[in-house]
């Protein structure tokens, strides 16, 4: 492929959510002290919402991975789950033997002494859920029982929860109010301005070995971010199919053309213009200054033309 075009050890636009690849821009950043911050003060309930491609899963792995010390994690990446299923999923990553389990309520008082024998040791459980906007409403409500699991100085349990916008709709829901309520922070997770484009793009590079000159010039940078809008995942895709275009050409530069190659392939990319647009519109721009000059009326008219071209 273009590893040895460019001289890398490993791809570096891949959608794996690879920690090692995570660039500590200013939302994310912000996100993670957030994150981070809460649980050091044992907070409760914590939520991060932010939309598709933003960067949530990589940010949840970020967070698993620098957890202090004395939690104990309990992932759930898919939790399309029942009550049932959810407590069975808890259960099973905290190593509980659910077997002897004959009904709910028990599968709940196992899952409860578990979290107090936890508790004695010093240590408590953080509950983290991705994509938790598919987390039924019952399995919802299951979750904020668990959340009132306490100590009288401090919780059993933290809630850790990272969705789309569609998570904050369902909460939204009367029947939620009291879960709803139990949210002691909450961040939203924003796409990438353009400059934070630039630096994620050499971050990545870099992190895969990348050693020589710089290849995204401001222009396509700026290109990437009208088509992507600033959603990482979207920046990835585009990235990996313009180097790909670019090592097929045999050419190290990325140029503009590269990058509306790959927006025109990429599914919710914003389709960029090519540039033979331009020259109609620097000749009617032309003619129209010349007519402005020598015919004011004819001029206005074409100049009229061209402002109502353009706002196509």
């Amino acid at each position: 492929m273009y590893l040895y075009h460019y001289g890398l050890r490993e791809l570096p636009f891949t959608l794996t959510p690879n920690t090692d690849f995570y660039c500590d821009l200013a939302g994310h950043h912000a996100a993670l002290e957030v994150l981070l911050t809460a649980l050091k003060t044992g907070e409760g309930f914590i939520k991060v919402v932010g939309e598709v491609g933003t960067g949530k899963t990589l940010l949840c792995r970020k967070v698993l991975n620098e957890i202090p010390d004395y939690y104990v994690t309990v992932y759930i990446p898919n939790p399309y789950l029942s009550p049932h299923e959810l407590r069975e999923a808890i259960a099973s990553e905290l190593q509980i033997d659910t077997s002897v389990a004959t009904s709910q309520q028990q599968m709940t008082k196992i899952i409860q002494q578990k979290l107090m024998e936890i508790n004695k040791l010093g240590r408590s459980v953080a509950i983290i859920l991705d994509e938790a906007q598919a987390l039924p409403s019952e399995s919802l409500e299951a979750l904020r029982l668990f959340s009132n699991l306490e100590t009288e100085s401090r919780k059993l349990v933290h809630l850790v929860l990272f969705g789309q916008p569609e998570l904050d709709e369902k909460l939204a829901a009367k029947e939620h109010r009291q879960l709803r309520q139990r949210i002691t922070f909450s961040y939203n997770l924003d796409a990438m301005n353009e400059t934070e484009i630039a630096t994620y793009i050499s971050h990545r590079l870099q992190v895969a070995g990348y050693k020589g000159p710089a290849i995204f010039s401001a222009s396509v940078v700026r290109a990437i971010y009208k088509s992507s809008r600033g959603v990482p995942r979207l920046v990835n895709v585009l990235c990996h199919k313009i180097l790909l275009l670019c090592y097929g050409e045999g050419t190290h530069q990325v140029q503009l053309r590269h990058v509306r190659a790959a927006a025109a392939d990429t599914e919710d990319a914003t389709k960029l213009k090519p540039l033979n647009w331009l020259w109609p519109v620097i000749a009617a721009v032309v003619i129209g200054t010349a007519a402005l000059l020598f015919v004011p009326k004819l001029g206005a008219g074409v100049m009229n033309a061209v402002q109502q071209w353009w706002s196509l």
